[in-house]
């Protein structure tokens, strides 16, 4: 009877080994993995020294601040006077009382401490806000799409060099984001070269060109992508979606932080599972929709 039951419980056992593993195998791949198959391994990733960002207990606060636009706007004035700033030079974009209030945020969570009648950052080897809006970018997808995402991200790779600003993992589907701190009139031609050399060379799923500004996107950069579109004599037209956001073919997108980056970022993963889901149905249905 012992030897009866060892034998089931055994076989018991088999089938649920076997099912883990069938479990396991139709997992996605990581994205280690998603980069490997394109021929890329990580060489150096997320520079802690670089973000003005605070102790992780404080982070989910902090981060919900990023959402804000002005609170962007102020972190970039901050850090430019990172050693002495008063509330006038924080100023510009928030207005006095909000900016004050900004100031006292940062002062309770540890990023800016009290001198004479001024403040100074207590990073102050932070000279550009560029990679923390890399890390809020990274974070978003994280929280809000549970993606596995990284960000300032570099490659062994001779043929293109630079970093690739944020990639996610959605599903087996790649992404990658290049982030724009700057305004666009300190954005040039070469930045747009460089945007889709990378997309050549690493062929995600899905690219989005960003730049965090509220500025039309019509007045330089989408006429700066049309401009390259036809160095490279490609098949392809910039398309305006809506508002400010704008599309060339299925897969790559321009946006701008109007109204909401989170809410542009929903839209371009919206659409593209749309587009998708339209490439798995009949012309004809597709047509009606």
């Amino acid at each position: 009877m012992d030897d009866a039951r060892c034998s089931d419980e055994l076989g018991v056992l088999r089938r649920e080994v076997r099912l883990l593993r069938t479990a396991l195998n139709r997992r996605p791949p990581g994205l280690d993995l998603l980069l490997r198959r394109r021929g890329f391994t990580v060489y150096k990733k997320e520079p802690a020294d670089k973000i003005l960002i605070p102790q992780p207990r404080r982070r989910t606060g902090f981060y919900r601040m990023l959402h804000k636009y002005s609170f962007r706007l102020f972190l970039r004035d901050a850090i430019r006077h990172r050693d002495l700033f008063t509330i006038e030079d924080v100023s510009r974009y928030a207005g006095l009382r909000v900016a004050g209030d900004y100031i006292d945020y940062l002062r309770s969570i540890g990023l800016a401490k009290k001198k004479a009648n001024a403040c100074l950052l207590t990073h102050r080897r932070i000279t550009s806000f560029g990679e923390t809006l890399e890390w809020y970018i990274a974070e978003m997808f994280k929280r809000e799409f549970g993606c596995e995402a990284v960000w300032g991200v570099k490659f062994r790779r001779p043929r293109v060099g630079g970093d690739y600003d944020v990639i996610a993992k959605m599903g087996e589907a790649l992404l990658y984001v290049e982030v724009k701190s700057s305004p666009p009139k300190q954005i040039f031609s070469s930045e747009i070269t460089a945007f889709l050399d990378r997309i050549t060379d690493l062929a995600p799923d899905l690219s989005v060109f960003f730049v965090d500004t509220e500025l039309r996107m019509k007045d330089k950069i989408v006429p700066l992508f049309e401009e390259e579109l036809r160095r490279r004599r490609a098949a392809l037209n910039v398309e305006h979606v809506e508002r400010e956001l704008f599309a060339v073919g299925d897969s790559i997108f321009i946006m701008n932080a109007k109204e909401s980056v989170l809410r542009n970022f929903e839209r371009v993963l919206n659409r593209s599972y749309q587009k998708s889901f339209r490439g798995l149905i009949s012309p004809a249905y597709a047509a009606t929709r």
